[in-house]
């Protein structure tokens, strides 16, 4: 199947655009046989008007082969309106040829049944086709002197199956093309989704971090200074390390580890003067549900240091789950809250058919995000 024109190959748009050319204009030979008759009559205004007749002929039936074309390959129907018009137009510069032709205009009709198959639905084409193949045997048995030709009701016949399966290809390629260009569609709002969601991860946690860190140092300036300096370094290696989490996310190719966010979320808990209860060692886990666990470490840690107003936090970790308590009172102060962040992780929650449970902790004040991976899914092989 030819595929739709590319807007950055002009070449091929300029090939497709040929072919409907030649299509429209290749079945045109069939006209020699009124157009010799016209230019060998005796009479010089019955070859003027069968000839230019036939030109005329020929050329309307071109440019309605390529209005029809254009319109189905952009989608559209063809109008039912203009397409009888156009037909009338067409049988009515036939019958203006007899003159010149005499009963060699009926090899318009081939031109005239192909048009309906491209103009009109499907029962309405079917007359029209019929009627043109009728109408050869009937106009010789009425009018003297016509003989009935058996080649020109095979040529209608013909005519009209080729252009069917040219309707088909223009609208399988219309429809190819408009499939391409939703799946392109979706593909950019997928990535932007994607790159969104990402640097709202990435972003959210180290600028809180870097955000407490900094308060801190500003309180610790008079008090601490050394200290002060060791949280202001701090704040500089962060701010790297936000910057290379970006520059990883442009590039496709920044990993997050369970172990390495539990690391930060140690250093971001005690910043925020939280104390944490993290565990000290994390199984192995396969690649994506290693992943996955550290996105909600991330989640968690940076609503419990900006939201929260905690003083303790506690990680879990096991093959099958990861659970992040608080003794807060949780995002925004709401039970259900939910923010970017969130629909984010439920996002790749998903994709492992995993369960996120957001809300108050069941045994006593304040909160909890877990992320539980279905039964049998942590005996997967380790990444």
């Amino acid at each position: 199947m030819h595929l739709p024109p590319d807007p950055d190959q002009p070449v091929n748009r300029r090939h497709w655009r040929f072919t409907g050319w030649l299509l429209a204009a290749v079945w045109l030979f069939f006209l020699n046989i009124p157009l010799l008759t016209a230019l060998h009559q005796p009479e010089l205004w019955r070859r003027v008007v069968g000839a230019s007749s036939l030109v005329a002929f020929g050329l309307c039936y071109v440019w309605v082969f390529q209005w029809s074309r254009m319109r189905r390959v952009r989608g559209g129907d063809v109008p039912p309106a203009p397409a009888w018009a156009a037909l009338a137009v067409l049988v009515g510069l036939g019958l203006a040829s007899i003159p010149g032709t005499d009963g060699d205009w009926l090899t318009t009709l081939v031109f005239v049944a192909a048009a309906a198959v491209f103009l009109l639905p499907g029962k309405p084409a079917f007359v029209v086709v019929t009627l043109a193949a009728l109408a050869p045997p009937v106009a010789a048995a009425l009018v003297p002197g016509w003989e009935s030709e058996g080649t020109i009701v095979f040529a209608v016949l013909l005519a009209s199956f080729a252009m069917f399966g040219v309707t088909r290809l223009t609208q399988r390629n219309a429809e190819l093309q408009r499939a391409q260009e939703e799946i392109r569609r979706l593909a950019v709002a997928e990535e932007r989704a994607r790159a969104a969601r990402d640097l709202h991860d990435i972003l959210g946690h180290s600028l809180t971090v870097v955000a407490v860190k900094a308060e801190l140092a500003g309180r610790l300036l008079t008090l601490d200074p050394a200290r002060a300096a060791s949280e202001i370094a701090d704040l500089e290696r962060l701010a790297r390390q936000a910057l290379a989490d970006v520059r990883g996310t442009v590039g496709a190719y920044r990993g997050v580890s369970l172990a390495t966010e539990l690391a930060g979320a140690r250093s971001a808990l005690a910043a925020a003067g939280i104390t944490a209860e993290l565990p000290e060692t994390v199984p192995s886990l396969p690649a994506e549900q290693d992943e996955l666990f550290g996105w909600t470490v991330r989640e968690a840690v940076t609503n419990v240091v900006r939201h929260s107003g905690a003083r303790c936090c506690e990680i879990r970790v096991d093959p099958s789950a990861v659970e992040i308590r608080d003794d807060g009172r949780g995002p925004a102060g709401e039970p259900g809250a939910t923010g970017h962040g969130l629909v984010g992780l439920r996002e790749r929650a998903r994709r492992l058919d995993a369960t996120v449970t957001v809300g108050r902790r069941p045994d006593g004040p304040g909160f909890r995000l877990r992320v539980a991976l279905p039964a049998g899914a942590d005996e997967r092989p380790g990444g």
